[in-house]
């Protein structure tokens, strides 16, 4: 399954980038592989076709960006945040967050994304990794509760934001991490942690952008 699974990612990912391909990736400072877009891929210029494609449908799951990583490497630090636990992701992407939890020792963790080619994503990811994750379309479709619910990049975009008020309703305890809002201001959150990490493969981002910060509910 996992074979099939990363030929359409690949067509999939060759449908925007046309000479696009997923390798596995090595994390830095945790013990988990992705299948990531090739960074040879990103040494060329891309062409208009290609680049009005990846704005009108980004391919988010084929990176792991900063705030998933520097999540997912402070969950295994810290495991006591969902050993034994019931834990989602929502927007999951690539699923770092998912599987970092799951590695862990969360009981039961669900990788939540909209976006179908990033749940087949995540089931890849899984397998390369040899963890059991379950996938959800749409957090709405939940009628389980939860006891931690993990987001992180939702920020950047002012229509998740209404999600928030809902994401104390599905879990015990919410964690969002964002690298795009420094002082995100919210009644339900607060500012607890500032992380740091890259984006793989790298970006070239700014280092303000590799600065991770870290809300939990209150």
């Amino acid at each position: 399954m996992s074979h099939t699974l990363i030929t359409r990612l690949n067509n999939a990912l060759k449908a925007i980038v046309n000479d696009a391909e997923l390798i596995v990736s090595q994390l830095p400072e945790i013990r988990l592989k992705l299948w990531l877009i090739d960074p040879n891929t990103m040494q060329r210029q891309f062409n208009p076709d290609e680049t009005q494609r990846l704005l009108d449908a980004p391919p988010y799951w084929c990176f792991c960006w900063a705030s998933g990583l520097a999540l997912a490497q402070w969950i295994l630090q810290n495991p006591q945040l969902v050993a034994g636990k019931r834990v989602i992701d929502i927007g999951a992407g690539s699923g770092i967050v998912a599987l970092a939890a799951k590695l862990a020792g969360a009981h039961h963790v669900v990788a939540c994304d909209l976006d179908h080619n990033a749940l087949q994503a995540c089931r890849a990811n899984a397998a390369l990794n040899q963890l059991e994750l379950s996938y959800s379309k749409d957090i709405f479709y939940e009628q389980e509760s939860y006891d931690v619910l993990f987001a992180a990049d939702l920020l950047y975009d002012a229509a998740n934001l209404p999600l928030l008020n809902s994401f104390t309703d599905i879990a015990k305890h919410v964690v969002i991490a964002d690298s795009r809002q420094k002082n995100f201001k919210h009644a339900l959150f607060i500012k607890t942690h500032m992380l740091y990490a890259e984006t793989v493969p790298d970006l070239l981002e700014p280092d303000i952008f590799r600065q991770v910060s870290v809300y939990q509910s209150i």
